[in-house]
């Protein structure tokens, strides 16, 4: 029983060491963006171990990468990145050429399903459902981004924040860290500076607070959905709560004081204002 014990070990380590390898080689030629022996190296790994979680990781990767594309042309507002500034014959400025990146759906889904094919294998891998998210938040789908960071929270509930991560290694940050990395992802949407999108953070933030009712982040999150449509009562609502977990934070605090002068009650803002004050001269 020792020797066939043992064997099985061996077997394993053996096993693992070739995905070490195949993870290398790919890599290397991701990093030289030989999409042609990247694929290579994705077959032949794929043959010798299927299952194995980092294959999924990568071939989401090789995806993204055949689904990149940079178009380059005339606009008349400054892209993001390096451009060429175009002027009339007075030196004003008639418009930009640069590059824009964009992402093929259907290549970039390919990635997708290989890591949703990675989770059902391994469903605490955080990295893998991060990862998803990532590629649609690229892709500008948000409505698909928003629902893989609900479905993300909600089976956060289910196993504790006990995540692991690449290479099956635990992911120590727990709740705290997991609840960080949320955040990361409402700016995300806000930075965006479209209106249409603050359903998706106020959901997001209410899936939340299902789950974790005292994070306060995501009470303040719901309250600037509202204060951006001037519904300042609504944010008042979520910001006085926020108060009773954080009564010493600043930016709880202008918040609320924001919304008591816009809704009219500039005694009650002059009160927060103070209490501020007091605060940053300790």
């Amino acid at each position: 029983m020792r020797r066939i014990f043992t064997i099985a070990i061996l077997i394993t380590l053996t096993s693992m060491a070739n995905a070490q390898d195949y993870k290398a080689d790919f890599l290397k030629y991701y990093q030289k963006g030989d999409t042609l022996q990247q694929r290579k190296v994705l077959q032949a790994w794929e043959q010798k171990s299927p299952k194995d979680a980092e294959l999924f990781t990568c071939y989401s990767n090789y995806y993204m990468g055949l689904s990149r594309q940079e178009v380059v042309g005339l606009t008349t507002e400054q892209p993001d990145g390096e451009a060429l500034v175009l002027t009339d014959n007075d030196g004003n400025v008639a418009g930009y050429m640069g590059s824009t990146i964009t992402y093929q759906t259907a290549m970039l889904q390919k990635g997708i399903d290989k890591l949703n094919e990675g989770i059902a294998l391994y469903p605490d891998r955080l990295d893998m459902r991060f990862g998803i998210v990532y590629l649609l938040g690229v892709n500008k789908q948000w409505k698909a981004f928003a629902d893989n960071i609900i479905k993300t929270i909600q089976y956060s509930a289910r196993n504790k924040n006990k995540w692991t991560w690449t290479e099956n290694h635990p992911f120590t940050d727990g709740e705290e860290g997991f609840l960080a990395a949320l955040q990361d992802y409402q700016l995300q949407l806000y930075n965006t500076e479209d209106d249409t999108l603050l359903p998706y953070m106020r959901a997001i933030a209410q899936e939340v607070l299902k789950h974790y009712p005292k994070h306060v982040e995501s009470m303040s999150n719901i309250a600037i959905t509202y204060m951006l449509t001037q519904k300042y009562n609504e944010a008042l609502n979520f910001l006085l709560q926020a108060e009773k977990y954080a009564p010493n934070d600043t930016v709880v605090l202008e918040n609320i004081a924001y919304c008591y002068e816009h809704i009219g009650e500039d005694v009650k803002a002059k009160k927060y204002r103070q209490r501020i004050e007091e605060l940053t001269k300790e």
